[in-house]
């Protein structure tokens, strides 16, 4: 049976003022089983005309010697047959020659384009503008069926003068904005056309999500358009382009060579990018911090184990109201929200599930039609299962270390199972808030020396990866058990406190597969798959901290 906001609890809860546009009785929305029944409409990401193959992830190739690009070509032909080959990053015109020499006689069978950035560009090649057209001819004389020339190299020459020099390759015309969006993109778009690109392609820095639906939204009134968002805000962005038609998006072999560039490897298997088309659902998580979220890991590896057509990528955001605006021209259906949004989200939901409403905070949305949202919330069920197998929680005394978004869930969710809450925070007013609203008491921090627990929660996001310190001192530890909300490291160093104690302890990572699992389920409608996602979030997990420079 899927996850319904009524399944685990019925007692009352006491009620909280929150402001949400309305609220009633549990309905989850209406869901289509793998979007059966549903009709999508076929836009441009849909397009047969495909100018670079199969592949429209484009493995990016950028070393220094010959020998380390031949590897890396060598890699990046494994996981795509489209691979660009930043020339300008080879240090000399001795490694160029190496390198060509090499691609000449192997000549892989692939969709090679060629880039030799100058400065002036945005890259490396420090040689005038004649050596770098003839590095690029040569390159297109070796195999490489297209050639990459940014517009302040393009504009010195008529197009059919470009398009001569760099045959028998084809040409793409580029223009980089490594500070903001261009106000004109349209007209960017038809200058790199007229300067001789079969294939123009635009890529800007994002200030904003509305920034990174600016640039998305290009390749939809054009064809032969490459569109990418550049910055971390961008991220999201560069999978989501390929939904809205651009040509290719861009993805590190090794080294990133440009502001917010994804890995490969995550491209093609953590999103799976290529097989993104305009029917794809997409799925979200929003929050600042987000680089640390294994959210996209969790979800994804569930729509892939059960053959959903969806995509779940995070989402940078500082301005609600900005990344509110992007759910319809992305066509989000679903997003998770984390901090430091779970409490502001409210005021702009249409609907909220009534549990969600008296915990003043959701951490799941759902997108209804004409964009209406409705809000749940999933981690008290993740803090009820992670704790309920270690202790009796009814009668149980317990101390939660925070008062923000997953404290309230915490709270809400232990008073109701029967158990003795108590507070602390470094905001004692806002403890003393939540205190009245679950009936718990609060203890001073300068007290918890003095006091014992049952259990202690951590319920903040101190010791999150990559600052590995702890929220509580040893000597506050005066508990049978520990648990931290934080579950990246799966060892924070909370927990290490703890265990050099003798105290047991209880992982992040439990919580986190709970409440994830109970999204999926929200969202889908069907039952999560619950031993592919704990192992492969494990396994991601004790990879970490197998890699050089972790603990």
């Amino acid at each position: 049976m899927p996850f319904s906001p009524g399944r685990v609890f019925s007692v009352k809860l006491a009620s909280v003022k929150v402001s949400v546009k309305k609220t009633r009785a549990p309905a989850l929305h209406s869901r289509h089983r793998h979007g059966k029944g549903l009709r999508f409409a076929f836009g441009s990401g849909d397009r047969l005309e495909r100018p670079f193959g199969k592949d429209r992830v484009c493995g990016v190739v950028a070393a220094g010697t010959a020998r380390k690009m031949i590897s890396l070509t060598r890699l990046g032909l494994r996981s795509t047959r489209t691979l660009e080959l930043r020339l300008d990053y080879l240090r000399d015109s001795r490694e160029r020659a190496a390198f060509l020499k090499w691609l000449r006689r192997n000549r892989p069978r692939a969709a090679l384009i060629a880039t030799c950035r100058s400065r002036q560009g945005g890259g490396l090649f420090r040689g005038s503008r004649k050596s770098q057209m003839e590095v690029l001819a040569q390159a297109g004389r070796a195999g490489c069926c297209w050639c990459d020339v940014e517009i302040e190299t393009a504009k010195h020459m008529s197009s059919a003068e470009l398009r001569s020099a760099l045959s028998p390759a084809r040409v793409m015309v580029s223009h980089h904005d490594f500070r903001r969006i261009p106000r004109n993109l349209a007209g960017i778009v038809r200058q790199l056309q007229r300067a001789g690109g079969e294939i123009a392609k635009v890529a800007a820095h994002c200030h904003s999500i509305s920034d990174s639906v600016r640039i998305c939204g290009v390749p939809r009134a054009r064809h032969g358009v490459v569109a990418i968002p550049m910055g971390e805000i961008g991220l999201a962005g560069r999978i989501l382009s390929l939904r809205e038609g651009s040509a290719l998006a861009y993805a590190a072999v090794e080294q990133p060579t440009a502001p917010g560039q994804l890995s490969l490897d995550a491209m093609q298997h953590l999103y799976r990018a290529g097989q993104i088309k305009r029917q794809t659902r997409v799925y979200g998580v929003i929050g600042n911090p987000i680089g640390h979220s294994l959210s996209p890991l969790l979800h994804n590896t569930a729509f892939r184990a059960r053959k959903f057509n969806a995509v779940f990528v995070p989402f940078l955001v500082d301005d609600l109201g900005d990344f509110l605006r992007s759910i319809k021209p992305f066509g989000i259906a679903g997003f998770a929200v984390t901090i430091p949004h779970k409490e502001d989200i409210l005021r702009h939901l249409d609907d909220c599930d009534p549990l969600a409403a008296r915990i003043g905070a959701v951490n799941t949305v759902v997108v209804r039609g004409g964009g209406r949202l409705y809000g749940y919330n999933t981690d008290y069920v993740g803090v009820l299962r992670s704790l309920e197998r270690r202790i009796q929680l009814a009668g149980s005394r317990v101390l939660l270390f925070g008062a923000g978004g997953a404290a309230r869930a915490a709270a809400f969710a232990l008073t109701q199972a029967g158990a003795i809450v108590c507070l602390s925070a470094r905001r004692p007013e806002r403890a003393r808030a939540l205190a009245r609203a679950v009936g718990a008491h609060v203890v001073a921090r300068a007290d918890l020396h003095r006091e014992f627990f049952d259990a202690i929660v951590n319920c903040t996001p101190v010791g999150m990866h990559p600052r590995g310190r702890s929220p509580l001192r040893s000597a506050e530890l005066n508990c049978r058990l520990v648990m931290d909300m934080v579950y990246r490291p799966r060892t924070t160093e909370l927990l290490h406190t703890a265990r050099r104690r003798g105290i047991e302890t209880v992982s992040g990572v439990e919580m986190f597969l709970a409440q994830g699992l109970a999204q999926y389920e929200i969202w889908t409608g069907e039952r999560a798959p619950e031993s592919v996602v704990r192992s492969v979030v494990v396994a991601a997990l004790e990879k970490e901290e197998k890699s050089p420079g972790q603990e």
